[in-house]
């Protein structure tokens, strides 16, 4: 195991540095001047320049990108332009709320997905898989955001059942998990809700497939239940390719909690990126972007090692 996560490191590399490269070029070609938007009224082409120096902004855009990835490899992202903090702070700060808001809306859209396909795929072309199927569609094609604002809307200012917005309430000196909690409900069930649609649609197809395998007729033919059919035989082979989209969605479901995180207020790396975004912060912006692409990695990483795990037959020897 451990020669192929050296090895899958190795191959990473070339990748990381790519994503470095591009995303270097393309925030410094976007329309705009942080400099400028620093000084605001201030602005003076006398402060303009020193300010430019300081921030080593007049150097050729070959140099500024070779200091910075200088600055990388020791694992110095920069400091903040619009912070004056180092952007590992701001990221290690972040890191923790937005986790927990993508592991608990992981969590919570994989186990409905597998209910749910699984009915789907048991109870296939009836009217049940057919609502089940609109409902799917009407929340995977729906915007987070506009999800996001509706649920704010109904749930936050009409009933008045949970907090619009933050992660706890800023009046209470002693704030609690349960407060936590309440906060984190209507971020959580808009991400789960836009990611439900496609784990699921997923499940219901690789259910369908395993349904129609001979060791399924076997089982049945031998007599067993059909409940000791569905989850000893077809859920357990059925859950593999989600391990393989979980892997895969996990870097996005980071993305797009940066929607999320604005219309909430929720005060995460999604937030971070977007005010970053707005400041032309290049230091938060790179290393928020060089994080989502080692997250790419390491989910990939630990989706084949979930798989070995999950199913016995394959090793790393054949990976």
């Amino acid at each position: 195991m451990l020669s192929y996560i050296v090895r899958r490191i190795m191959e990473a590399i070339p990748a990381l540095l790519g994503i470095s490269i591009i995303s270097f070029i393309l925030l410094h070609i976007v329309p705009g001047n942080p400099v400028r938007i620093m000084l605001g009224q201030h602005y003076t082409a006398q402060r303009a320049a020193a300010l430019s120096a300081s921030l080593g902004l007049n150097k050729p855009l070959y140099m500024q990108y070779l200091i910075w990835l200088g600055n990388l490899v020791r694992g110095n992202l920069g400091y903040s332009y619009n912070y004056s903090e180092p952007v590992t702070s701001l990221i290690v700060h972040a890191l923790p709320t937005t986790l927990s808001l993508v592991l608990i809306s992981t969590v919570f859209a994989q186990l409905f997905a597998m209910a749910i396909g699984t009915i789907q795929a048991y109870f296939e072309n009836s009217i049940v898989d057919h609502i089940v199927s609109v409902l799917n569609y009407f929340f995977y094609s729906m915007p987070s955001f506009w999800l996001g604002i509706l649920l704010v809307i109904f749930f936050a200012i009409d009933l008045h059942w949970f907090p619009s917005g933050g992660v706890v309430n800023p009046q209470d000196q002693n704030p609690g998990f349960a407060d936590w909690l309440h906060h984190l409900v209507l971020p959580a069930a808009t991400l789960t809700l836009i990611t439900l649609a496609g784990y699921s649609r997923y499940m219901r197809s690789s259910v369908r497939e395993t349904l129609l395998l001979d060791y399924v007729r076997t089982a049945r033919a031998k007599g067993l239940r059909e409940s000791q059919v569905m989850f000893r035989h077809v859920l357990r082979n059925s859950i593999l390719p989600q391990i393989t989209l979980f892997g895969l969605s996990f870097p996005g479901l980071f993305a797009g909690a940066l929607f999320i995180e604005e219309i909430f207020n929720y005060p995460g790396m999604g937030l971070l990126y977007w005010n970053a975004t707005g400041t032309l912060d290049y230091p938060v912006l790179l290393g928020v972007t060089m994080f989502l692409g080692v997250l790419t990695i390491v989910g990939n990483l630990l989706a084949d090692i979930l798989y070995s795990l999950v199913d016995p037959r394959i090793s790393f020897d054949n990976l």
